[in-house]
């Protein structure tokens, strides 16, 4: 199916394994391998052997051997080795876009024009940054002392990635985590190892100190978890699903680690009756099949005033019907597969189900042509109730679901009436509409007229059961460092007026 000379060639790459500990690929050590699987073909293109959690405790110990050089380098000498790393990313943009496409089945349109470019973004952004991670400036607030606030590196960070988006997920993970001077250890999804283990080696490429940057690839119950209640490991930061981050939490809670956790996603795309229609139908279908709608922020639920409704179903319809299938490699494909065959069934069933109280307008079916690939068409559901599992629960696949409200109130209710708040978008030609969507709609992110942009310098992060932290952006280092009170006398007094409600009399 794909040209062999843009495939990448995965298992000769990484013979040596995949674990990437202390500035080296390893082999793992469970005794048990795993294969990496082409979605779009259902071929095995890398088989590894697992991390056991020896292999995390020796990444773990890298990563705390590496800290304390790491965390004494100036800003500057951070900003300039991560200068260099946008660089590395930079010249090597074509091989991880390979990789990308290969592990994941993204559209090569897609890895090209956003995936890696992003992740250059952010690389050079967090290489800016590393230079402005001051606190506050100091001042006499007792009038007897001066204070001011430093900002300091926690340690070993532990981080848990996903399999949607493999290396922006590593980047969003590793980048302010080492601008901020701490180590890290990464362990990236089992099903779409390969860019993150190429980000790490353009790491070292670029001059970072082996073992500040590690990768371990494993199991989520084996690596994982013993990742997360590692003694050394002093944060962790996960995203992935709901359910998984409520583990997470658990074991970080046991261990009092500082946690931040990125999770589902049901976004709202709310479209008032002033809209422009051809707008909002183009970015409904860009914003619900981005990524095979295997994005946490991308629209699933389309709430639409009455007056618009019918004829944004029937255009939104037409335009899906429009997209393109096929292989990833090809340059007009515009949707690739799900991840795997069980996503696949899994958005099948939802879909299925949905049959008995809702109706499908386009799509809902395995394309018979691709049925080789974890391929599903692009899918609009109508009619469905708030209630109903299609519109409550993450299906993460190419399906949008149409609903019709009447009075602004109401769309804004709808819109908030589920457990995630990740974000969200708000359709309106109309300022005071759009400020007050923006203003009560409960989710980290809110758009109007836009739907799925994301910048380097804007932070990202969720509401309610989608979390809380935030990646990118300088509000990252919020997380990733810690904040420290220095607090100077200026009297040269010994006996000091407040030691006498301890002790004495004046």
């Amino acid at each position: 199916m794909h040209n062999p000379g843009h495939r990448f060639q995965a298992q000769d790459r990484f013979e040596g394994g995949a674990q990437y500990i202390a500035g080296r690929l390893t082999k793992g050590t469970s005794g048990r391998t795993h294969a990496v699987v082409d979605p779009a073909t259902g071929d095995d293109v890398y088989t590894y052997e697992l991390a056991s959690t020896v292999d995390v405790d020796a990444a773990v110990a890298a990563a705390h051997e590496a800290f304390p050089g790491w965390a004494t380098t100036t800003p500057g000498e951070r900003s300039d080795a991560m200068h260099r790393f946008a660089a590395v990313l930079a010249d090597r943009a074509a091989e991880f876009a390979q990789a990308e496409s290969l592990q994941c089945g993204k559209p090569i349109k897609l890895t090209r024009e956003f995936d890696v470019p992003g992740t250059i973004d952010n690389t050079a952004f967090f290489a800016g940054a590393a230079r402005h991670l001051q606190g506050q400036s100091a001042g006499e607030y007792s009038g007897d002392h001066t204070s001011y606030v430093r900002r300091e590196p926690i340690g070993v960070v532990g981080s848990i990635a996903p399999w949607n988006y493999p290396l922006q997920m590593a980047a969003w993970k590793v980048l302010p985590a080492i601008a901020a001077g701490n180590t890290i250890v990464l362990k990236p999804a089992e099903l779409t190892p390969l860019t993150s283990l190429l980000f790490a080696e353009a790491a070292t490429q670029a001059g970072i100190p082996d073992g500040v940057v590690n990768i371990i690839t494993g199991a989520g119950k084996d690596a994982g978890e013993h990742l997360v209640g590692h003694p050394d490991v002093a944060m962790t930061s996960f995203t992935g699903s709901t359910a998984v981050g409520k583990r997470v939490a658990e074991i970080a809670t046991a261990t009092v680690t500082r946690l931040h956790l990125e999770l589902g996603g049901k976004a709202p795309f709310v479209v008032f009756d002033d809209a422009d229609l051809e707008a909002a139908v183009h970015g409904a279908v860009a914003g619900s099949l981005i990524n095979t709608g295997q994005d946490c922020t991308a629209a699933t639920r389309a709430y639409v005033q009455r007056p618009l409704y019918e004829e944004f179903v029937s255009r939104t319809a037409d335009l899906m019907a429009t997209v393109r299938l096929g292989d990833p490699f090809a340059p007009d494909t515009d949707l690739g597969p799900l991840i795997s065959f069980a996503q696949r069934d899994r958005v099948a069933g939802f879909v299925d189900r949905a049959r008995s109280y809702a109706r499908v307008v386009t799509g809902g079916e395995i394309p018979q042509d691709l049925k080789h690939g974890a391929y599903y068409r692009p899918t609009l559901v109508a009619e469905a109730a708030q209630d109903s599992e299609i519109v409550q629960s993450e299906l993460f696949g190419p399906v949008l679901v149409v609903l019709p409200f009447d009075s602004d109130d109401e769309g804004i209710r709808l819109a908030n009436d589920t457990p995630y708040g990740l974000a969200a978008s708000a359709w309106t030609r109309d300022v005071y509409r759009a400020n007050r969507a923006t203003r009560e709609i409960k989710a980290g992110c809110v758009w109007v007229n836009d739907h799925i942009p994301i910048i380097s310098e804007m932070p990202h992060g969720g509401y309610k059961a989608s979390g809380f932290g935030k990646d990118m952006s300088s509000y990252s280092f919020d997380e990733y460092t810690q904040i420290k009170h220095v607090m100077f006398d200026n009297t040269a007094v010994a006996r000091k007026d407040w030691h006498r409600t301890i002790f004495g009399d004046r």
